[in-house]
């Protein structure tokens, strides 16, 4: 890609997000990190220059257009978008209630739209751009008692391959990256919940999740940040609607 670099990064406070952040800080380009408290996103910036904050919920519109408008207005619009906000909740699909489901939607599938749409007009218009969204590899399979959450992955996975085949012809490329379970906040809250239910140790119900590698570990937030990095490079211009999963050989 030519030119200067500004990625924007939602979810960017903590996680997935906040490695991504940093890695893409390292490597030379200037960073807009994206989430609902300002105070895990100042925390990320203290530690590079490059990386900015900007307070905005995935699920408003008028927040995130306000976030692009910014960065057009200051003559550095996003070149490189990182659609990672998520959240998950666990239950059975029959006691899942609509408040729940609609929940889900909001952040992890309507939230990612979101987070793009108002990049594709400039994008299309100076033929270039990187747009990567942090799924699941509950968008490739499904898992019991996390309904919402399947169903809105594979609705990304779903939006990500309609976006590759509008934006083939434009220089844009749109891929998804689809972890297994990840050492983040939420699989610390995944582990929480299992042992409340379950009455089961957190090491027994870390070494249950864990077990679903075939490789037997967690994926670590910097592993997803290294493909990210390789995902907006001039080595990956050909690579556009696909799914890279990073699970041990978990997905195929």
């Amino acid at each position: 890609m030519n030119g200067k670099r500004h990625a924007l990064v939602t979810g960017g406070g903590t996680g997935v997000g906040k490695a991504v952040a940093l890695a893409l800080a390292q490597a030379g380009i200037d960073v807009t990190i994206t989430g609902r408290r300002a105070g895990p996103l100042e925390a990320v910036a203290k530690d590079n220059s490059r990386i900015h904050i900007a307070v905005a919920d995935v699920t408003d519109e008028a927040a995130m257009a306000a976030v692009h408008a910014k960065a057009e207005a200051d003559g550095v619009p996003f070149n490189i978008i990182v659609a990672n906000a998520g959240m998950a909740m666990s239950g059975p699909a029959a006691r899942t209630s609509l408040a729940d489901w609609q929940a889900s939607l909001a952040v992890n599938l309507t939230g990612a739209f979101l987070t793009v749409k108002p990049a594709l007009s400039g994008m299309n218009k100076r033929k270039s751009g990187r747009i990567i969204f942090i799924a699941s590899t509950a968008g490739l399979k499904g898992y019991a008692y996390v309904a919402p959450y399947v169903a809105a992955k594979h609705g990304v996975v779903g939006l990500m391959r309609a976006l590759a085949t509008e934006t083939a012809k434009s220089g844009i490329t749109v891929n998804a990256i689809c972890p297994g379970f990840t050492e983040t906040e939420l699989l610390a809250d995944s582990v929480e919940r299992i042992t409340a239910k379950t009455g089961r140790s957190a090491e027994e119900a870390r070494a249950e999740l864990a077990a679903v590698n075939p490789q037997g570990r967690f994926i670590q937030p910097e592993e997803i940040a290294s493909a990210v990095l390789w995902l907006i490079g001039d080595g990956a211009r050909s690579i556009t609607g696909q799914t890279l999963s990073i699970s041990g050989g978990e997905t195929w």
